[in-house]
């Protein structure tokens, strides 16, 4: 098989996996997904990977995702930085800026994906990667496999912004999924591209 087939291959089997997931995660009541959050939040502040760190990127979450409220609202309690994702939908650049309060967060304009992120042309928030770096970044997707396989949206957002990660002087931060129990799978098929994570976070049986 050649490079150019396997590659095809290789996409085809992402797309009908996220197909797969869509229609799990469809599935998934709106209390379930609740809880199942609660769960992981609450384990979250447990972990000492969170407890130790200081600048956090966390992500907004869509209908299907992992509901991050509660994380944002126990940053702000322990006063460390969170920076949240400002996606560029022309292109796979991401960028993570910081807010400095909830109330902050609430003040922030609707994407068509209907989570809040800084406007384009807001140029006054700090960026994660042009100070400190990052020590942790929550990681979103629609499947994770356990050995920290992850099968994102398709735009290689969190991808292409942990190479970036990878060339500051503080280097690649410690990268956790937040994952319902319907997102895992046996293998998530992966490429060179695919930034494998450091762990998933799931309510375990």
């Amino acid at each position: 098989m050649s490079v150019k087939e396997r590659m095809a291959a290789l996409r085809a089997s992402k797309q009908a996996l996220r197909k797969e997931l869509k229609c799990r995660l469809a599935a998934l009541s709106a209390a379930e997904k609740q809880r199942q959050s609660r769960v992981l939040s609450h384990k979250l502040f447990k972990h000492p990977k969170y407890i130790s760190s200081q600048r956090i990127a966390v992500f907004l979450s869509m209908d299907d995702e992992v509901r991050t409220e509660e994380i944002i609202k126990d940053m702000f309690k322990w006063g460390k930085s969170c920076f949240i994702p400002r996606y560029q939908s022309s292109n796979s650049h991401m960028d993570m800026l910081k807010i400095s309060s909830v109330e902050d967060l609430e003040t922030l304009p609707l994407t068509s994906w209907n989570i809040r992120q800084p406007s384009d042309d807001c140029k006054s928030r700090e960026e994660a990667l042009s100070s400190g770096g990052l020590d942790l970044m929550l990681m979103p997707g629609l499947g994770f496999d356990l050995s920290g396989g992850r099968l994102g949206r398709g735009k290689g957002f969190y991808d292409t912004y942990l190479r970036r990660c990878s060339e500051h002087p503080k280097g690649k931060p410690y990268t956790i999924a937040l994952a319902f129990k319907e997102q895992l799978c046996q293998k998530i098929p992966v490429d060179s591209n695919d930034v494998v994570i450091d762990e998933v976070l799931y309510e375990e049986q």
